[in-house]
């Protein structure tokens, strides 16, 4: 049945038809590309016609390649080349999401006109000027949907100043950008505020819609029954668990100093993927010869289900100072395994009230590590807490963080309830926008050598 918000301009009962953009996809490990897989899927099943143009595996993968057009679950998938100069550095990194951008525009602006609607990730950060410009050209209406908020979070890390030219002209196009957009959605009440700083006309077409998990997917395994439990030899020890990205966004050194804490206690920490601070982790470990600790790589999709369920404890960490600039979906898939979760944030963030609300587990600030030992021992001292809490918290899941709940939501901000403007804006008009960019980047020069 086709929604009642959407109307084509014929007046058809031809489903509406989205075309995603996003640089990661499976069978990419990377969470934004999972995350987007179940989307659009559940998006198919509300009644839209749902496209996603991505790259080539890239990210953290163990397939070299993908086919470049295929049909998943009624979801078109189309695929670019993409480059890997260098991927596990920024440089390399960088480079291989520009070329991204380049095969993205050059298959927008031969197709866009096929779509109603166009759905940008921040993967790559500055994919969402495609969008700006797409619609500058033809009126085909665009959402932002911010996964992580640049040039913030490259200020916070101190890769670049927060004067410096280029911070002010990404924040001067991200202000263009979504003054245009259709709708913006975040991932957190922390991120809208983040945004409105920069740009507060435009709160109403601000959409906070958190990530989810699949409670059907990720079922609760008991360790003596989980085979990824024995094959790692953690069904007789309390497990803690830390999966997903080690990124320069998290809070790694209050983690590591839990597990210096807890060597002479029965308790396995456990880190599963990649990233870049992944590395220096193991070298600690090394250098101070911490035998309660070990490292495996990413896990296949498949086996999701049992890594993420052969804990005792789920870890969550964002680095000081990043509240509003990430949002981390570890934490969704963590309550749907009907696990405690720990999570190291700012006094701030937004996950102090979830899981307040949810029950399920204990925030502490940066740099509390004896809080988190102390924490870990009364959980293993206590183990029908611990299950409590892992209930709890996949009960609030179930109610509130669904794939079928979020996609509704997101049915919601994709919708044009207004007529929106098709004709074709003239080149004279986009001519004078990137002028004004230019010489907003050259005052900005000068104000910086003053």
């Amino acid at each position: 049945m086709p929604n009642p918000y959407f109307q084509t301009d014929s007046d058809t009962q031809d489903a509406q038809k989205l075309l995603i953009v996003t640089q990661f996809f499976p069978p990419d490990f990377a969470a934004t590309g999972q995350l987007i897989e179940e989307l659009s899927y559940h998006l198919g099943l509300l009644g839209l016609d749902v496209t996603v143009f991505t790259g080539q595996p890239g990210y953290a993968f163990q397939k070299d390649s993908a086919p470049a057009q295929e049909r998943q679950e009624g979801v078109t998938v189309r695929r670019s080349r993409v480059a890997r100069l260098w991927p596990s550095r920024i440089r390399g990194k960088a480079i291989n999401s520009i070329l991204f951008c380049f095969r993205a525009a050059l298959y927008l602006l031969m197709h866009a006109c096929k779509y109603n609607i166009l759905l940008f990730t921040t993967a790559p950060p500055y994919l969402n000027f495609l969008g700006y410009i797409i619609n500058r050209l033809t009126g085909i209406p665009y959402v932002c949907l911010i996964y992580d908020l640049y040039p913030d979070i490259a200020v916070e890390l101190h890769v670049i100043p927060q004067h410096h030219v280029l911070a002010r002209l990404w924040n001067w196009l991200n202000q263009k950008i979504w003054r245009k957009a259709h709708r913006v959605i975040v991932l957190s009440p922390t991120m809208k505020e983040r945004i409105l700083k920069h740009c507060p006309e435009i709160g109403d077409r601000i959409s906070v819609i958190h990530n989810w998990a699949e409670p059907s997917w990720i079922v609760p395994i008991q360790k003596t029954d989980n085979w990824f439990a024995q094959k790692h030899d953690l069904h007789q020890k309390f497990t803690v668990l830390y999966s997903g990205n080690l990124g320069r966004c998290h809070d790694v050194s209050t983690i590591l100093e839990a597990v210096e804490a807890l060597q002479q206690t029965p308790v396995q920490f456990v880190f599963i993927g990649g990233g870049a601070q992944q590395p220096l982790c193991v070298e600690e470990v090394r250098k101070k010869e911490l035998t309660n600790c070990i490292f495996l790589p990413y896990q296949d999709r498949e086996t999701l289900p049992y890594s993420l369920t052969a804990c005792d404890l789920a870890l969550v960490s964002i680095k000081a100072g990043m509240e509003g600039l990430v949002a981390p979906s570890k934490v969704y898939s963590a309550l749907a395994s009907a696990r405690p979760i720990v999570v190291i944030c700012d006094a701030n963030s937004y996950l102090n009230d979830l899981v307040e609300s949810a029950r399920c587990g204990r925030t502490f600030r940066h740099g509390d590590s004896a809080g988190l030992a102390d924490f870990i021992r009364d959980l293993l001292a206590h183990p029908e807490r611990s299950a409590e809490m892992g209930r709890a918290g996949r009960q609030y899941l179930k109610r509130h963080f669904t794939p079928r709940v979020i996609a509704r939501q997101y049915l919601n901000a994709l919708s044009l309830r207004q007529p929106q403007d098709t004709s074709l804006t003239s080149v004279s008009m986009l001519r004078d926008e990137i002028e004004e960019a230019w010489w907003s980047t050259e005052s900005s020069v000068v104000d910086s050598r003053r």
